[in-house]
């Protein structure tokens, strides 16, 4: 077996450097949590009243239009594996999709907020959840960005195997936003 071939058995999908960064993120959001959860339990009744003022509908569209948007990546870099390049570029785009959909009916979500005066000063409930969701839409805006670029790669024919530790690397990211949410959205959402 070659040095190469040695090396890679014992390198992750999409290399070393985005599992770092996966384990940095949920350390850095789980700390939110943490955070969140104390002043919870020292401010009950404040976060009752905030989670109350959330909604929840939109919440679970949210949901579901992530979860949606990670089985539309997981279909691209199947299709992409198999170089399967024109509908790698369209699974991509469908991600991509998902995420403006996602990030597009979260700004209707702070838009609501903010015309009620649920602002990042009204409470520490609001505090907080303004910080780990914007925090949050800044990772899918990110993400969004990251499989333009694959898409418009993918289109011209510049995307080739020589980029799987790339693709792959961007769909750990996109997956990492999914799972992100996935520890938000009950705190947040639905545990009152």
């Amino acid at each position: 077996m070659s040095a190469r071939a040695k090396a890679s058995v014992f390198e992750p999908p999409g290399g070393i450097l985005i599992w770092i960064i996966v384990v940095v993120e949920l350390l850095t959001f789980g700390a939110g949590l943490v955070v969140f959860a104390v002043q919870k339990r020292s401010e009950p009744a404040v976060f009752a009243l905030g989670h109350a003022r959330l909604s929840q509908p939109v919440a679970l569209a949210n949901t579901v239009i992530l979860l949606t948007g990670g089985w539309f990546m997981a279909n691209a870099l199947t299709r992409f594996r198999g170089e399967q390049h024109r509908a790698a570029s369209a699974w991509t785009g469908a991600a991509m999709l998902s995420g403006f959909a996602f990030l597009a009916l979260k700004g209707w979500e702070y838009a609501d907020k903010l015309d009620h005066g649920l602002t990042l000063r009204h409470d520490s409930f609001f505090t907080l959840y303004w910080l780990l969701t914007v925090f949050h839409c800044m990772h899918v805006a990110v993400a969004v960005v990251i499989l333009t670029v694959f898409r418009i790669s993918l289109r011209r024919g510049n995307c080739t195997a020589a980029h799987s530790e790339s693709f792959e690397a961007g769909g750990i990211f996109w997956h990492l936003c999914d799972l992100v949410w996935l520890l938000l959205y009950p705190v947040l959402y639905l545990l009152p």
